[in-house]
Order: structure tokens, then C-alpha cells, then sequence
């Protein structure tokens, strides 16, 4: 049985907290209640909710990171720095914090969309060693596509006009929506139980990218057309402006997922009492997203 504690007065210090996740994990601890203390590079341009205190931090240099810790026991991380300035940042967090939730992928689980070497997954797997030998309390949530991601893959397809063209349209993901992911987080965050866990988060269904791009054409009510392209026209029409190596890594895990369901858990209900989101419904709550500007 996990318990959750009252909330003590030190702060929680989220490393990352612009982000599509971070942003949602800022906003519903605050809305716990609990001190929430957010690290930005640029404090101008952060909007968070006003009992949220921001400490200007840039992880290539690990000293700024020294008062943002001041008081703090628990750190949320979001890593997005070059992977050069991990193990710095890390003695530093370990120096002053107890406890760590670090935002990881599902690198261990059996499925071939999550197994394609890359070096993302590499550098991911060394900062959880970093992490595990670092005398920290530490607990890994491993979310798998994020919905938001459809913003970047249909988005200016959508907003354009009502054709999409994709690569491997059969291909199925579970995506999981960023509340969701915000509020298992929280759940961790303000929770005892959890050290030495991992948490592989899914969306409930496992959708082809073809049902995902019709899912959101319903949600903003208009009829899409989606046709198939191959591989190497969606690099060199679609993914120009994409560093090669993400769109490689996309293409590899969609071809090797094209042909059975998508790994789908059942976490969010288990830690939050109700069940994750569905796709349609992060479509409709961000249909603005996808009409013409």
C-alpha cells in the first residue's frame, strides 16, 4: 500500500519545468498546495502560477543550480541539457537533496518501438546509472509517446489545409497525455512508497498513427485526408528541419512497432484512481491547436 505524507514545508524543486511535462507538474503540486520552486534560464519569460517561486538556473553551468537547491529535499528532473553537464549538475543535487524523480522513457520494456539503439536511449540509460549510484533516493517514470507530440507531427499539415502525409500510418502507439503524466508525478512527488520504483506510463489504447490523425480531425470537426508515404519522402518533405538523428529514431521504432498492439499499462488508473486520458480527449482539449490560424 502506498501512503502519501502530508506535504512539509520545503520546497520541491522541478529542473525542467517549461517543458510539456514540467509545466504540468509545476502547476498541479501547486495546486496541492505544496512549495513549489521552478528553474527557468530566462525567469522573465516563465509563466507560472503565482505561488510558484522561479530560480534562474542554466544546467551547462552547475553552480547556478546551488541556490536554486537551498532547503530542497525533493527534485523533480527533466534532463535536457547536453550530456556533458549531467554528472556535475548531479553531484550537485546530490549534495544538497534526499530524493530524485527523474523523467526517463520506457528503455527496459519488451516491445520493439521502445528497443531501437540510438543515442538518446543511451544517454538516458547512463544518467539512470549516474542516478542510481548516487546516494539519492531516486524513482524513474518512463512515459511512453506523448500525445503533445502530434502538435510537431500533424499540426502544420492540419492547420495548412486537410491532407496529412505520414510515414507508417500502421504503425501503433498508446499515447499518454501530459496531465496525466503531470499528475502520476505529483502522486510520486508528495507519496511515500515509491524509492527504487519505476513507472512505465501509457496511454489506455493502443492507436495506429492513421486512427490517431482521424481522431483529431473529429475533435476539431473536420474531415482529413491521410496518405502513406515512404520512408525517405518523409525525410526529405517532411523531417528537413528535424535534426537526422530524431528522425531516425522515429522511422526505426515505427517501422519495428508496424504489426502487433502497442505496450499499453494500466499506471495512471493504478496511481491516480482514474483511468488515463484517452487521445480523442487531448485532441478536443487542444483542438486549438489544429485549426487554421
Amino acid at each position: 500500500m502506498i501512503v502519501h505524507s502530508a506535504h512539509n514545508m520545503n520546497p520541491t524543486l522541478v529542473i525542467g519545468a517549461t517543458g510539456t511535462v514540467g509545466r504540468q507538474v509545476v502547476s498541479q503540486l501547486a495546486a496541492t498546495g505544496a512549495r513549489v520552486r521552478a528553474t527557468t534560464r530566462n525567469p522573465g519569460h516563465a509563466c507560472f502560477p503565482t505561488q510558484v517561486e522561479t530560480a534562474q538556473a542554466d544546467l551547462t553551468i552547475p553552480e547556478t543550480l546551488d541556490r536554486c537547491l537551498a532547503d530542497v529535499q525533493t527534485v523533480f528532473l527533466v534532463w535536457t541539457a547536453p550530456h556533458a553537464a549531467f554528472t556535475s549538475a548531479l553531484e550537485r543535487i546530490a549534495k544538497r537533496a534526499r530524493r530524485i524523480v527523474f523523467l526517463s522513457a520506457p528503455l527496459k520494456t519488451p516491445h520493439p518501438f521502445f528497443q531501437q539503439p540510438n543515442s538518446a536511449r543511451v544517454q538516458a540509460l547512463q544518467i539512470e546509472q549516474g542516478i542510481e549510484g548516487s546516494g539519492l533516493e531516486w524513482t524513474f517514470l518512463r512515459p511512453g509517446m506523448f500525445a503533445a507530440n502530434a502538435r510537431h507531427f500533424w499540426g502544420p499539415q492540419i492547420r495548412a489545409g486537410r491532407t496529412v502525409r505520414w510515414p507508417y500510418l500502421n504503425a501503433p502507439t498508446a499515447p499518454i497525455d501530459e496531465r496525466d503524466i503531470g499528475a502520476v508525478s505529483v502522486r510520486v512527488l508528495t507519496g511515500e512508497g515509491h524509492a527504487g520504483k519505476d513507472y512505465v506510463l501509457t496511454g489506455p489504447r493502443s492507436l495506429t498513427q492513421y486512427e490517431q490523425i482521424l481522431a483529431i480531425g473529429d475533435a476539431i470537426g473536420r474531415t482529413l485526408t491521410v496518405e502513406e508515404v515512404s520512408p525517405d519522402e518523409a525525410r526529405n518533405e517532411l523531417f528537413r528541419d528535424w535534426p537526422a538523428s530524431v528522425a531516425d529514431k522515429l522511422l526505426d521504432a515505427w517501422a519495428a512497432a508496424v504489426g502487433q498492439p502497442a505496450f499499453v499499462t494500466s499506471t495512471v488508473e493504478e496511481m491516480t484512481g482514474r483511468p488515463a486520458g484517452t487521445f480523442l480527449d487531448w485532441a478536443t482539449h487542444n483542438a486549438a491547436d489544429f485549426k487554421p490560424a
